[in-house]
């Protein structure tokens, strides 16, 4: 299946049983949501996957299960983020043979690699596989900043083809446009940058809130690639402190939260993460609330 790399991408959250297993049927109904929503593909495996907790093994049946779910009607992209090159190969590997169709590719964790480290490393691990790949951009989190210098060097790299653009710095979008044209995709993967992106070009949305929100999502997304600001605006405006609990540490926590709210999800985390408790718990609860309660009507945005 072929990547376009551009829509609304929901990095969606594992779902775990009460006794720290796999829950296949809340997830199962999660990814179902997003298909009804009008998601254009699907992300595994990232931040709020929890993927540093998860074995090889439940990576795979995650993929295979998507796949599974999604009919051939989206791709299915895994986010690959290990320490070691060779590490980072065979799960590029691995993902192509369980039927992945891209990858969402980070820098080395943990080692804070130079730059010339960095790009040996992306186009060692675009060599050993056919996937295509986004390349995930965030310093803030990760430590490591890929400049437009270094996505020079990679133009070179065909199945290197989109970038997840979460520097925080809104003016990117439009650097990588002017140096690159149409090169990369861009997709912003900043939750409260999601409009503003949108608006200076940005191809698409790797979206957080979407786990719960699904058709707010993707109808800001819609309206605004169909010129109509102002409706996307209103309800961008509503989803504001939503989105605000995607920049945040505990941001697995709270999405699942808002999960439950909507009743596509549970509260099950895997340790070393727990539950949110006292007054954090009852303020994240309270705008989940709100928002529940000035919900917008949507337009018919699927048939823009």
């Amino acid at each position: 299946m072929k990547v376009e790399w551009k829509g609304v991408y929901p990095a969606v959250t594992t779902k775990f049983t009460a006794d720290d297993k796999l829950d296949l049927k809340t997830f199962g109904l999660n990814i179902n949501a997003q298909l009804e929503a009008g998601v254009s593909g699907i992300v595994l495996g990232g931040t709020l996957g929890e993927a540093s907790t998860l074995s090889n093994e439940e990576k795979t049946v995650l993929v295979k299960e998507t796949i599974n779910l999604v009919e051939g009607k989206i791709p299915v992209i895994i986010n690959v983020a290990e320490q070691s090159t060779r590490g980072a190969i065979k799960a590029a590997e691995t993902a192509q043979k369980n039927g992945a169709h891209g990858l969402m590719l980070l820098p080395p964790m943990r080692y804070k690699a130079t730059d010339h480290e960095t790009l040996v490393y992306f186009k060692e691990i675009a060599a050993a596989t056919d996937l295509p790949i986004m390349i995930y951009n965030n310093p803030v989190d990760y430590k490591i900043e890929v400049t437009p210098d270094m996505f020079e060097e990679l133009q070179t790299v065909k199945n290197i083809q989109a970038v997840k653009e979460s520097t925080r710095d809104i003016s990117n979008v439009t650097r990588m446009i002017n140096r690159f044209g149409d090169r990369y995709k861009i997709l912003t993967g900043v939750d409260t940058l999601g409009l503003e992106s949108l608006l200076m070009g940005a191809d698409g949305w790797v979206a957080g809130l979407v786990c719960a929100f699904p058709r707010e999502t993707v109808a800001i997304f819609r309206l605004a690639k169909a010129g109509k600001i102002e409706e996307a605006l209103m309800i961008y405006r509503w989803f504001l402190p939503l989105l605000e609990l995607d920049v945040n540490p505990q941001l697995v926590q709270n999405i699942k939260l808002a999960e439950v709210a909507t009743g596509i999800g549970t509260e099950n985390v895997r340790a070393p993460r727990l539950p949110l408790i006292g007054d954090e718990r009852k303020r994240v609860l309270r705008i989940i609330d709100f928002a529940l309660k000035t919900r917008p009507i949507l337009p018919n945005y699927l048939d823009l």
